[in-house]
């Protein structure tokens, strides 16, 4: 199976299934990584706030693949806003991963309550754009009004804004921002049927047990996993999956041999319940969490 390829708004390209490393040990992080490359992923999702960074660029090596065939992204942490502090961050993630360019690397939050900085970060990856040690510069958890200020005080458009995005949880205001940006969309929780954070979404009813989902799986003989991220794709946005089974990282990427109806798609669509799973960027002031990125 092949992996589709998106192409970014300055012309980069990179694959749309993602495999991501949010919550994954450093103990068991550098195997999943590997497991995917050899599965056929192309594309690594990690931040430095995850703490594995390091295990990431150990497993690609592991894969045997060249650098240029592997797509990293990476995000910046708050605790690293600031012009001079995320030319640093660059730097920091660069020696954990064992690169000289990262391909995507994007702001976690927008932490608006300190936006001066998050500008002025964001600048710094406007820089390190320009010297080439990125190749694509993006943002996280990015609403339209965090989005619209942040390109009217700065120079280049993001890539990417990754935002949590499931069946229940479409967002669709900020896909619409996204798009009239040119911004790619890019799920984060693409399936919605794990609680990542705990003290959010404890009450939420899970996508992987939802009857239509399980209808539409069941006429394409398919996981709802599978048909989820099958939704995401043809819809044309980035997801990024997450898991250290080899089983079920390798039933994740066999989304490319079926297609969703329109009337399917526009069954999944329905679903959405308006309710995050995940922490909201507004409420919870990220810095308020204490999160210090270490040197090594």
């Amino acid at each position: 199976m092949t992996n589709i390829s998106l192409k970014l708004n300055n012309g980069v390209v990179m694959p749309s299934l993602g495999f991501g490393v949010f919550q994954s040990s450093p103990e068991e992080t550098a195997a999943a990584v590997e497991t995917a490359l050899k599965t056929g992923y192309r594309h690594i999702d990690t931040a430095a706030v995850y703490g594995n960074e390091r295990q990431v660029g150990e497993g690609i090596r592991r894969s045997g693949l060249e650098r240029s065939q592997v797509f990293i992204e990476t995000k910046v942490w708050v605790s690293d806003y600031g012009y001079d502090q995320t030319l640093h961050a660059f730097d920091k993630a660069a020696d954990k991963l064992r690169v000289e360019q990262i391909d995507l690397l994007i702001l976690h939050q927008p932490a608006p309550k300190g936006f001066d900085a998050t500008m002025a970060a964001y600048r710094a990856l406007e820089t390190l754009l320009a010297e080439r040690k990125v190749r694509s510069i993006g943002v996280s958890n990015f609403m339209p009004r965090h989005l619209a200020r942040l390109i009217e005080h700065t120079g280049v458009v993001p890539a990417v804004n990754q935002i949590e995005l499931h069946p229940y949880f479409t967002q669709s205001e900020v896909q619409q921002a996204n798009a009239q940006y040119g911004v790619l969309t890019q799920a984060w929780s693409p399936i919605g049927g794990i609680t990542f954070y705990p003290g959010w979404g404890e009450h939420r009813r899970s996508t992987l047990s939802d009857p239509v989902l399980g209808e539409i799986a069941d006429v394409h003989g398919k996981t709802l996993a599978q048909v989820m991220l099958r939704w995401h794709l043809q819809q044309g946005r980035s997801a990024i999956p997450k898991s250290t089974t080899p089983a079920r990282i390798a039933e994740n990427f066999e989304v490319f041999d079926f297609e969703l109806s329109a009337e399917e798609t526009a069954r999944i669509d329905a679903l959405d319940t308006g309710v995050r799973h995940g922490p909201d960027p507004d409420e919870r002031d990220p810095i308020s969490l204490g999160i210090t990125i270490p040197e090594a």
